[in-house]
């Protein structure tokens, strides 16, 4: 389980096949084989680890449902290790379990923040409401409004400059976690 709360920006280094390597210098001494490490958001299994970087698998059926299959050389990637269980839960519950890719439709540029809204379906805009919260590329956010095909965050700045997010432009995708107890609540009352 993650929090959403990212660790730090990791580099991708080398791409073979499904192999991905990643640069990640801030907590590569807490890496093991079989360990998960949240990449985008999309919750991935360590299968090796040497000096400051670690190669994961990414899988067809995760490079359908993400937009891990984007990355080149040198993307940028927020990184972030499971919560141990004495770890502080700072963010939100956050599984690294990717719904869908969102398209970011506007930024608008405030004084103190950026308000970025995002595209989505309507089939995941059943699970939005106003102050509830969802994850893009692993960053756990709060919703400050949103529509049946639509949704909006304020990014702060601190969250703009030590994650990926702050160098969204219109049209990039991004991987989205929906909030997981909306989902419980939905097949609990339709049962």
């Amino acid at each position: 389980m993650f929090t959403g709360i990212v660790e730090t920006i990791g580099i991708v280094t080398e791409m073979d096949g499904n192999s991905l390597s990643i640069m990640a210098e801030k907590f590569s001494k807490r890496l093991f084989i079989g360990g998960s490490v949240s990449v985008k958001g999309a919750c991935l299994t360590i299968t090796a680890t040497e000096n400051e970087k670690f190669t994961v698998d990414v899988v067809d059926e995760t490079r359908r449902k993400t937009n891990l299959g984007d990355l080149k050389i040198s993307s940028n990637v927020n990184l972030e290790l499971p919560v141990p269980v004495t770890g502080s839960f700072d963010g939100h519950i956050v599984q690294g379990h990717i719904d869908n890719t969102v398209k970011v439709l506007s930024i608008l540029e405030e004084s103190d923040s950026e308000i970025i809204k995002f595209k989505t379906d309507r089939v995941d805009g059943k699970y939005l409401i106003k102050k509830g919260f969802v994850a893009v590329d692993g960053v756990s956010l709060t919703i400050v409004d949103c529509g049946h095909d639509w949704f909006s965050i304020a990014l702060i700045p601190h969250t703009s400059k030590h994650t990926t997010l702050g160098h969204l432009q219109v049209g990039d995708t991004t991987n989205l976690e929906l909030d997981l107890f909306a989902k419980y609540a939905e097949k609990f009352s339709t049962s």
